[in-house]
């Protein structure tokens, strides 16, 4: 019942009589299921003049959608994952979310990262999933965390990025991480979710959020240009892609470690190939890297490790 009442509310108080007329319910029970939301951690106010979403929710109400990303977008309080919720909505029988669909969540359960990583949210951060319907070709899939990198750059408008998913912060420190999760079938997958986790306005230990670097936007605005953003980028060409990449880098030219399943490189990052391949340059000569974790040694090493990966 409260998943009902959310999507009646907007930044503009409405009284209970009235929101209770449009559910079928009394005003009592839409106090009870405005508390049940607070519970459930959605910024709901409460007040003399009625119920209303706080300004900074990023409820579809609130979110400017300026192309085909984010016109289907789900808000909750909280989730065990967003990519899971995201995934069922998808294969909703009924009614299946479409290309470019958004879920969206204050916290999260049950989140995760790369290579079984915890997700860790915060109030202030967004945290969200979007629907990439395919067919997608393999090498289609390997350019999406870069061009999803250059994406969040741009929207965030500071940072750099750190190959092949984070957005750092000017210091090192993380800003922000994707988790791409696809359903293979041979050559190609039917579909991808993408989750993103940006910092906004709190961090989990040892990561940054944007707050401390100037005044954020708020967060309806930032989805909505990072889906801008996302869309846009998504439809590049992939050589414009990689030279947006190159000029926001914080790996090309550090000395760096990249661990790719039990084996640990340790060279100088030379460049990526003309398909996101990240060109690593060791004392046992030049290695194609095209998947793994990668530390910075260099000047854009973080102090304290970075923080937790979403």
């Amino acid at each position: 019942m409260p998943a009902r009442l959310l999507p009646l509310l907007t930044e503009q108080p409405q009284t209970g009589d009235a929101l209770g007329a449009a559910l079928g319910v009394g005003r009592v029970t839409v106090n009870t299921l405005a508390r049940r939301l607070q519970d459930e951690g959605v910024p709901v106010l409460i007040g003399r003049g009625g119920y209303a979403l706080h300004a900074d929710a990023p409820a579809p109400a609130l979110v400017p959608v300026r192309g085909e990303f984010g016109r289907a977008l789900r808000y909750s309080g909280t989730v065990g994952s967003t990519q899971d919720a995201l995934r069922a909505w998808a294969e909703d029988a009924q009614a299946p979310a479409p290309h470019g669909s958004v879920y969206v969540a204050e916290r999260q359960t049950a989140g995760r990262g790369r290579r079984g990583n915890a997700w860790e949210t915060t109030h202030g951060s967004l945290t969200f999933s979007v629907l990439l319907r395919g067919p997608l070709a393999l090498a289609e899939l390997a350019e999406v965390p870069l061009r999803a990198g250059v994406a969040l750059q741009r929207a965030a408008g500071l940072g750099a990025l750190k190959w092949p998913n984070d957005l750092l912060a000017p210091d090192g420190r993380k800003l922000s991480g994707l988790l791409l999760e696809a359903e293979l079938r041979g050559e190609e997958a039917r579909q991808a979710v993408l989750g993103i986790g940006l910092n906004v306005s709190e961090a989990p230990p040892g990561a940054a959020h944007l707050a401390e670097f100037g005044p954020p936007p708020r967060r309806p605005e930032l989805l909505g240009e990072v889906l801008w953003q996302l869309e846009h980028w998504l439809s590049r060409p992939f050589p414009e892609v990689l030279d947006a990449w190159r000029g926001a880098s914080a790996t090309l030219g550090q000395t760096v470690q990249v661990r790719v399943g039990d084996t640990l490189w340790e060279g100088r990052a030379h460049d990526l190939d003309e398909h996101g391949n990240l060109l690593l340059d060791t004392p046992q000569g030049r290695r194609t890297v095209s998947g793994g974790e990668v530390r910075l040694i260099g000047d854009l090493a973080p102090p304290c490790g970075g923080g937790p990966a979403p």
